[in-house]
């Protein structure tokens, strides 16, 4: 009997464990921002809904679509792969932003109360970490 209870917490215990692991975009808010003087960009996901507004006075209002289900996969599985808790310590590959060679960017999720932030990075050239991320979000703004 004891060996039985074993090997099932042993098994519940596990499996609950490494479910936990998996960040779940259905629940999150994922916001990107790009700007410089003459350009400004802020692309929201949530709930497989993208936004896309490009005044920072808010006098335009915002694109607002559905993202195809073959798309919400493939950003879910890149969502799936960052470490949220490192967002703060990647660092940028360029540092085009510092002599107007690129629009500062930045990328904030808000996930289960937390909010992580990364630092400001150059638009078009994210940290490896968050790349493919990234890539796939500013593709939205693109269609």
């Amino acid at each position: 009997m004891k060996l039985f209870t074993m090997i099932f917490l042993s098994v519940f215990l596990g499996k609950s464990c490494s479910s936990q692991t998996k960040n779940d975009l259905k629940t999150a808010i994922v916001e990107y921002t790009a700007n410089t003087r003459g350009f400004y960009q802020k692309i929201s996901i949530q709930k497989q809904m993208v936004t896309v507004a490009n005044d920072r006075r808010g006098g335009e209002k915002p694109v607002a679509r559905t993202i195809s289900d073959a798309d919400w996969k493939e950003l879910v599985g890149y969502f799936e792969s960052v470490k949220l808790d490192s967002l703060a310590t990647l660092k940028a590959p360029s540092e085009k932003r510092f002599h107007d060679g690129a629009a500062i960017a930045n990328l904030k999720i808000n996930y289960q109360g937390k909010t992580y932030e990364t630092t400001a990075f150059d638009h078009g050239f994210p940290p490896e970490g968050i790349k493919k991320l990234v890539d796939k979000i500013n593709s939205f703004a693109k269609k």
